[in-house]
């Protein structure tokens, strides 16, 4: 084997002997993978196919070990480096081009602990696997809506989802962090010990170490609640759109609605008349007791009349995969996003007419109702700082050619362009694609300048970069 040529994070290259290489391997409890090795592409290859990234050399972690080992050759060669957990986030910062790949895939343990309603969870968990393991007992945590997602991503970003009206975002309910920081060193995180690095990490990024394992507080749900889909005609779209405004003002926490506007795919308990036209869809989650969920959703299934409506007492473990199909790796995709005080009728208008002219039957936008439990928090108690968003919006643009890349990304910030007077400026860090550096100040907000003081104590020399960067400020 020959020397390897690494990309350096600040230019230039570094070349590593393979006799060095030789012995890191023989250390490692993961492996080592260089191109054209098993497991190299298995590493590099994400849910997103806009990233498409040959990193020098992959070590693939299965313990703070290896991580440290890996954390260690990055800073002592002064190696661009990334890290990837699930794999899922839109910007694909999880792999870089020329450089070293910390994988933490293989770490997916998951550990529940019934008595304390508590739950140990590895970095290369997915939201399913999390999922399934804390429903045997009747227990979840807040999460996303996709069962792929990676839970280490979701929840340095913040998090939320399904259950965050009722028990507050992901980033609310850890209760602790094992880190690998800049120097190599695991360290604990939480509101005894490093509480500043613990509130880093409830919303900051990847950017003050590498996470090998964190520990939620989780809560009764289920194992079986009223969720499901109500599908509308899109003629119908203004007079839906405020008629979910008002429902949406006075729900209960249990209750979570979202919107999502697109073409209909062909679902089996859709008319096929319907099969690739606009449609508007209520979707809908009642975390509380099954028998009060028809009170609650009374006023919504009081709007208009639905096309179809498949709502039922399922397990939750299964809607947590509902939009699955919809979100399988492989294609292409482009997010914009904006948070929301409040939907006005010029937003709505301005949606309708983009959705009008959706440039492929896989884009969508989707509103995200929020509220409840997770405003109930200071924004500052907590890197994530949008307490006071009630509504958060995904331009999901998504296609299966790169011919339709251009006019697929220019659909996306035209209309991110035209939301925005409505918008409250700041956005959800997870929903930010790879070519919005620009907007991590907003991300941030009043909590940046603390992030950025903490970014130089815990990684001074900007190790950890590759994610919506907070620069070191000392």
């Amino acid at each position: 084997m020959s020397d390897i040529q690494f990309t350096q994070r600040e230019g230039g290259s570094i070349s590593i002997s393979s006799d060095f290489l030789t012995v890191l391997r023989t250390e490692l409890r993961g492996g080592l993978c260089l191109p054209g090795e098993v497991g190299y592409d298995d590493a590099r290859t994400i849910w997103n196919a806009m990233i498409d990234r040959r990193p020098a050399a992959v070590i693939r972690c299965h313990g703070a070990s290896d991580v440290m080992r890996a954390v260690n050759l990055a800073r002592d060669n002064g190696l661009l480096v990334s890290v990837r957990g699930g794999g899922h986030n839109i910007s694909g910062n999880a792999v870089c081009e020329g450089g070293l790949l910390i994988d933490l895939s293989p770490m997916r343990s998951v550990r529940v602990d019934p008595r304390t309603r508590t739950a140990r969870v590895e970095p290369g968990v997915t939201l399913g696997e999390f999922d399934k393991e804390a429903q045997t007992f009747g227990l979840a945590t807040p999460l996303g809506i996709n069962s792929t997602t990676g839970v280490a991503g979701l929840t340095l970003g913040g998090g939320f989802g399904w259950l965050s009206r009722k028990f507050g975002f992901t980033v609310d309910n850890l209760i602790s962090a094992d880190v690998v920081t800049a120097a190599g060193e695991l360290v604990q995180a939480s509101a005894s010990e490093n509480p500043d690095l613990f509130w880093a990490i409830r919303g900051g990024g990847g950017n003050f170490g590498v996470i090998t394992s964190f520990e939620f507080q989780l809560h009764p749900v289920g194992p079986d609640l009223v969720s499901g889909l109500i599908v509308h005609p899109f003629a119908n779209a203004r007079e839906l759109l405020a008629g979910y405004r008002e429902v949406a003002a006075s729900t209960p926490d249990d209750l979570t609605i979202w919107v999502v506007l697109r073409k209909a795919p062909p679902l089996p308990f859709l008319p096929e008349d319907v099969h690739g036209k606009e449609i508007l869809v209520f979707a809908v989650c009642y975390a509380g007791e099954p028998s009060k969920a028809e009170e609650a959703l009374r006023p919504l299934r009081a709007l208009g009349e639905p096309i179809a409506e498949v709502i039922g007492l399922q397990p939750y473990t299964a809607w947590q995969t509902a939009f699955d199909p919809l979100l399988t790796p492989g294609a292409f995709n482009y997010w914009k996003s904006h948070n929301f005080i409040t939907l006005g009728d010029d937003l709505f208008d301005t949606l309708i007419d983009y959705v009008g002219t959706l440039p492929t039957a896989e884009c969508e936008i989707f509103i995200g109702q929020l509220g409840g439990a997770s405003s109930r928090v200071a924004s500052n108690a907590t890197a994530y700082p949008h307490r006071e968003a009630q509504f958060v919006m995904n331009v999901h643009t998504r296609w299966l050619e790169r011919a339709e890349e251009q006019v697929s990304i220019d659909w996306a910030k035209g209309l991110f362009a035209a939301t925005a007077p409505y918008a409250t400026g700041g956005v959800y860090v997870n929903f930010m694609p790879e070519d919005e550096t620009d907007r991590v100040a907003q991300a941030y907000g009043g909590n940046l300048a603390r992030l950025a003081t903490l970014k130089a104590k815990y990684d001074l020399d900007n190790l950890f970069r590759l994610n919506q960067n907070v620069r070191p400020r000392t």
